[in-house]
């Protein structure tokens, strides 16, 4: 049993390392070029369009998102805050060091790595219970507006992979696995990796709003 010195220590360790899981998942995907998920297509468009970094558009497009929880009374948590800055740091420093693999076999190996990373980041971020992402806050928020978060996920994903799509972000393979991978690895790793053995926050948000597991942006 730990004690709360010990829980709170597992959860910085959860939270954070989830981040950097993400971080390099992420820069992962974008070097094994077969498609990334919605909003990191959003991202790269935005990226390639203004010529900032991947890792800078990140973060900003995060505090916009923050802005959109305004009027939705959300509230960011230790979790939330970490995520807008560390995703987007780890991001840029692991593209740095990272070739882009010229054999399509080594870059199906960065895809189906970056995917099970992914997974295990959203787990270790989910299993910390610090609060949401900028992405899927807002994604909660508006289903607790009496929206259906089927029909609100399904809304923002296809509006910013359109748009990241028009903007000349990667779509491919990789953004299908994303969709199909996430769900499987997070429902097989978090009650492993939470706290207690079981994820009681998720449980409310998914009482309050039939919430589906997101993704670690």
């Amino acid at each position: 049993m730990l004690g709360a010195r010990g829980t709170r220590l597992r959860r910085m360790l959860l939270l954070y390392g989830g981040l950097v899981i993400g971080g390099v998942a992420l820069a992962m995907l974008v070097r094994a070029d077969l498609g990334l998920d919605p909003w990191d297509v959003l991202h790269q468009g935005v990226a390639r369009t203004t010529g900032a970094s991947l890792g800078t558009v990140v973060i900003v497009s995060s505090f916009f998102v923050l802005l959109l929880w305004v009027p939705l009374r959300q509230r960011p948590g230790l979790g939330t805050l970490s995520d807008v800055i560390v995703i987007g740091l780890v991001i840029d420093a692991t593209l740095a060091v990272l070739p882009r693999p010229d054999a399509m076999s080594l870059r199906i190996g960065f895809l189906v790595a970056a995917l099970l990373l992914n997974g295990v980041s959203t787990s270790m971020y989910l299993a910390a219970g610090l609060g949401p992402g900028p992405r899927d806050g807002l994604m909660t928020g508006l289903a607790a507006r009496g929206l259906s978060l089927r029909a609100v996920r399904i809304g923002i994903d296809v509006t910013v992979l359109s748009v990241g799509w028009m903007l000349g972000g990667t779509v491919g393979i990789g953004t299908v696995g994303s969709a199909l991978t996430m769900g499987p690895i997070v429902h097989l790793l978090l009650p492993r990796l939470s706290v207690d053995g079981r994820p009681p926050k998720l449980r409310r948000r998914r009482r309050r709003s039939s919430c589906e597991v997101p993704g670690a942006a």
